[in-house]
């Protein structure tokens, strides 16, 4: 409305300006004469100035013929765009123009100006797969969702701008949260162009939230042949796939199929904890303890595990306590100064009540890390050893505040997991769980300072708060997940390990 009220005030000026340009001319006294031909000719000043213009409009229209005679001749010799080319010259250079505008105030972030350069430069080019593409994206930018899904489902109708078309709703997608059409249109994008790195990792995400492990296999095999991924990657990821097919295929896990898939899971990725477990444990089931121990010790040489030791002790699992102690050897030479050995061979000693080789398993432990599981260990030692019952009240005690130590974490989100999985339970990352100590929590146990005197009496609360000054130990702990109850649940969890190992 603006715009056409500004042409017609313009062409009206214009028009006044020519009547009064006329009205003056006319009242300029003189005269040029002009000979052409042997003929003379006289013009006042308004047929001077109406003359001059009529030249202009011959040289221009010269010109122009002139160009287009010169479009013909290139058509002639083979340029076959040529004549369209002249007649759209200036359509083409405003077009141009526009697309230029647009894409700048698109690097700008100035979304709403992108979109109407982006409609102007249509109007004068007619290049849909251009403009499209800018349209989409500057509605992106300005947040408009139904523009930019409307601009991509017009670039998924050309079969140039399909795959840009369908990796723009496919991030629309899994903005709103639906993961399931997201997951149909990757497979679309993937059949594409199998190539594009982010469209792999799209789908192998996807796949495994899904848990179409199957497929995700498929899609990994693709992104190793087409060099995205390192060989030795895929084969650890081939075997969490393997593992968690067979899982979700047969959850009994003393069938045929969950032991084959668990032993060339093994093969695929012989450090991966949880395929080890649950190989060597096929192993035992298929009467093969040899194979089932070579299992453990290779990933035990990787990194030392307590699933790793519980899946060891059942190789045998009717021996006596020495005989135990001297099988673990295999286990307990490879790092022994790791926190898992000096742990697994306190507990080997626990169980055959050897107490004072029990504790200097574990040296430096109760000082250096004095975790939940340490000190619980501490304090069946300590039992064991004869100690006053404050004593050993006073360790779980601080069993209770003191970290759970190393577990399975996401290293994306940092959520920890009581078992290991492929898919993390909270951001749904594939591969992301890592045995390690999650970061230390905020919150403390409450009412603690409180509590500790009436659970072991205030002598031995002061007692043992010197202590923990004297051995250098933080008051600050994070508080563990899991609550030890005072009065024995600590000698059980000593039992139980006694059992166990």
């Amino acid at each position: 409305m603006l715009l056409s009220l500004t042409k017609v005030l313009l062409f009206a000026t214009l028009m006044v300006g020519a009547a009064f340009g006329a009205e003056y001319l006319l009242g300029v006294e003189g005269s040029i004469r002009a000979t052409f031909g042997g003929n003379e000719y006289t013009f006042n000043a308004l047929h001077a100035a109406i003359a001059f213009l009529a030249l202009m409009v011959v040289i221009w229209l010269f010109l122009k013929i002139l160009g287009f005679l010169l479009a013909v001749w290139r058509f002639i010799n083979g340029d076959e765009t040529a004549i369209s080319r002249y007649w759209f010259r200036n359509r083409e250079r405003y077009g141009l123009q526009a697309l230029s505008d647009s894409m700048i105030a698109l690097a700008s972030g100035e979304g709403s100006l992108a979109m109407a350069k982006a409609a102007k430069a249509e109007r004068y080019l007619g290049r849909r797969d251009l403009t499209d593409l800018l349209t989409a994206q500057a509605a992106e930018i300005a947040g408009n969702s139904t523009a930019a899904a409307t601009a991509y489902k017009k670039l998924i109708s050309n079969d140039a701008t399909r795959f840009v078309g369908i990796r723009g709703i496919i991030r629309q997608k899994l903005a709103e949260g639906d993961n399931d059409t997201a997951l149909k249109l990757a497979s679309k994008a993937f059949d594409i162009k199998p190539r594009h790195e982010e469209t792999q990792d799209v789908l192998l995400k996807l796949q495994s939230q899904a848990r179409d492990w199957s497929g995700a296999r498929k899609t990994l095999r693709v992104k190793m042949r087409h060099g995205s991924l390192p060989r030795d990657l895929h084969r650890r990821r081939d075997a969490i796939l393997a593992i968690s097919e067979a899982r979700d295929a047969d959850e009994d896990s003393t069938s045929v199929a969950v032991q084959s898939a668990a032993i060339e899971a093994n093969r695929l990725s012989p450090d991966l904890i949880p395929a080890a477990v649950m190989a060597a444990r096929a192993h035992i089931l298929r009467d093969e303890p040899r194979r089932a121990a070579k299992v453990i010790r290779r990933a035990w040489e990787a990194q030392p595990h307590p699933e790793l030791a519980a899946a060891f002790a059942e190789i045998v699992p009717d021996e006596s306590g020495p005989d135990r102690l001297k099988r673990f050897a295999a286990l307990t030479r490879h790092h022994p100064n790791h926190a898992e050995t000096r742990l697994l061979l306190a507990e080997l000693n626990l169980a055959i009540e050897d107490f004072s080789e029990a504790k200097r398993s574990l040296g430096e432990l109760p000082q250096t890390k004095p975790d939940a599981r340490v000190l619980t260990i501490l304090a069946a030692i300590e039992r064991g050893q004869g100690a006053s019952d404050q004593r050993v009240k006073g360790l779980l005690t601080r069993a209770i505040k003191a970290p759970r130590g190393p577990q399975w974490v996401c290293d994306n989100c940092q959520h920890v997991h009581n078992v290991w999985s492929a898919v993390c339970e909270n951001c749904e990352s594939f591969d992301t769980l890592s045995w390690t100590e999650p970061q230390k929590s905020d919150v403390t146990m409450p009412n603690y300072l409180e509590m500790y005197p009436l659970i072991v009496g205030e002598e031995t609360a002061r007692e043992d708060q010197v202590t923990e000054v004297a051995e250098g130990e933080a008051d600050s702990q994070s508080s563990s997940e899991v609550m030890v109850n005072p009065d024995g649940e600590a000698a059980q969890e000593s039992n139980e390990s006694k059992t166990k190992l």
